[in-house]
């Protein structure tokens, strides 16, 4: 179905290949999963299936990429209908205002017929489970509600082969949970080919029928999932766990890695998992009572939460509870519509730019918003300008999440984990008292969430507080220190992140999982307990 040739392929100006030397085949019926380090090459990859590179990016391609016989030298039209595209930010690929009309476009563009388009259409929003969402407004929709139509939009056009990149990573469990059982029934019962790069392999791994590791070298070697996350240089916890107990065959899922935890727990018994850090300080940031509307719909209502120094708060709950606009209250962003939100005593909506940014510092989701100078060099060196640092103190935070990130480079050609770092390392470095992070991890690999990990600790200990909105369950275990779930525009739970996570079957990491009911979260914390 698709082939690389010997595919090796460079950006304009870069000094180095972003693939080299790539031959690879991709079966018809495949769940294929590409892996790698952030800035590896795996968005170059899916982006040389359906012709982006070179025809968007530019660059020089050597080589040769086929997908059913057709190579992707051809106009970039003729792969309309041949392969689907989804990108890490669907909604800015979304190009009208409501669900029926994003379904049709591609199909007006090429000329469909009316009564085939309409066919196509109820197809597939009985197909995706969408048919509720027809006539609903594309900016009213959750994150996981427009995924779901990102991929109904290009499934229209009746491609064979789908290319998504990091399509769980902006989702929460339950809605990634259903995007994948989505894309499990494309391959398992049509046929589809589906390709995809995704850093929380937790969520993916067990469902891939082959993995292509991206390494390093940029280059890519494709293997059955076991036998390639054997060395892979970034693997879920559950594999992790594995490889460090030595459990044969390797364990790709919780499913797997529970038929050895009976002897793991004989072990761990009597030991208990290390203590919550020290008790926090005095109270950074309040919100009393807090709603929030946009238009008619109530997000969120009668909210109460105090934030203290040295906690690192874990916001979790579904996509489009509120998780986003609590955050963006406490930035000043807006004002809430009832109740009040305080910053080190004062309403942060009302405090001067150059006040505020001295109390709170924002990383929104769309973190490129950030972002706008021409080098990332020159956006270190602004941060470090603005905020009255010590030349270098921005470079050096960026370093410590992603180094090696060249300073010459664009920030917009960077990856998008390579550009969240650095609009994470932007907004640290200066290191105020109350630090604000939406999806802090999308696009990074695990090697980074560590570093990260690492850093958000040491800010804790200095006495900053951080909370983090966030999907990611494995950050959560890793690094905060209180668990706070939103439902319903409410505060539904709010403890130790430890007890919050361990008694939720949705939000409990996959070591959580694997030895319940003892409350072990990580794979640290396992390994040191056996010494």
């Amino acid at each position: 179905m698709i082939t690389f040739e010997g595919v090796t392929f460079t950006y304009p100006e870069a000094g180095a290949p972003a693939l080299a030397g790539v031959d690879l085949a991709i079966d018809e019926g495949e769940m294929f999963l590409v892996i790698g380090e952030t800035g590896a090459g795996k968005s170059t990859l899916l982006r040389a299936v359906n012709g982006l590179v070179p025809h968007f990016s530019g660059g020089t391609l050597h080589g040769r990429v086929t997908v059913d016989r057709l190579s992707t030298t051809t106009p970039p039209r003729e792969f309309a209908d041949r392969v689907g595209t989804v990108g890490q930010n669907p909604t800015a690929e979304f190009v009208t205002d409501r669900v029926e009309d994003e379904l049709a476009y591609v199909m007006e563009n090429l000329g469909v017929a009316p009564d085939v388009m309409r066919r196509r259409v109820e197809d597939v929003l009985d197909l995706l489970g969408i048919a509720h969402l027809r006539r609903r407004a594309l900016a009213t929709l959750s994150s996981g509600e427009a995924q779901r139509v990102a991929i109904g939009s290009v499934l229209t056009a009746s491609p064979r082969t789908l290319v998504l990149d990091e399509p769980t990573s902006a989702l929460d469990p339950a809605a990634a949970e259903d995007v994948l059982s989505i894309l499990l029934r494309l391959v398992d019962d049509l046929g589809f080919t589906v390709v995809l790069a995704e850093h929380r392999l937790e969520r993916v791994v067990q469902y891939a029928t082959r993995v292509a590791v991206v390494n390093g070298e940029a280059r890519v070697v494709a293997d059955k999932p076991s036998v390639a996350l054997e060395r892979a240089p970034v693997a879920p916890p559950v594999v992790e766990l594995g490889r460090a107990l030595g459990w044969t065959p390797l364990p790709l899922s919780v499913r797997d890695a529970r038929r050895f935890a009976p002897a793991l727990r004989d072990r761990l018994a009597g030991k208990r998992p290390p203590a919550t850090n020290g008790a926090p300080g005095e109270t950074v940031a309040t919100a009393m009572r807090v709603s929030a509307r946009y238009g008619a719909v109530e997000v969120l209502r009668s909210v109460r939460l105090e934030i203290r120094r040295g906690e690192v708060v874990a916001l979790m709950g579904r996509n489009g509870v509120g998780k986003s606009t609590l955050l963006g209250l406490f930035a000043g962003l807006r004002e809430p519509a009832g109740g009040s939100i305080s910053v080190e005593g004062d309403a942060p909506h009302t405090l001067d730019p150059a006040r505020l940014v001295r109390r709170v510092a924002l990383v929104p989701a769309d973190s490129g918003a950030l972002l706008y100078e021409r080098k990332v060099d020159d956006e270190c060196a602004t941060a470090d300008k603005e905020h009255a640092l010590a030349d270098g103190t921005t470079r050096a935070t960026l370093d410590r999440i992603e180094p090696g990130i060249d300073g010459a480079r664009h920030p917009r050609d960077l990856s998008e984990g390579q550009r969240l770092a650095l609009a994470l390392a932007v907004v640290l470095a200066p290191a105020p008292p109350l630090i604000l992070l939406d999806e802090p991890t999308r696009g990074l690999d695990y090697a980074a969430k560590a570093r990260l990990t690492v850093l958000l600790r040491d800010l804790a200990a200095r006495g900053h507080a951080i909370v983090l909105a966030t999907h990611d369950v494995e950050l959560v275990a890793e690094c905060a220190t209180r668990g706070v779930v939103l439902a319903d525009g409410d505060i539904v739970a709010d403890g130790p992140a430890r007890e919050v996570v361990c008694h939720s079957p949705v939000f409990a990491p996959q070591v959580a999982k694997v030895l319940a009911p003892a409350e072990w979260l990580t794979v640290a914390e396992v390994e040191a307990a056996l010494g």
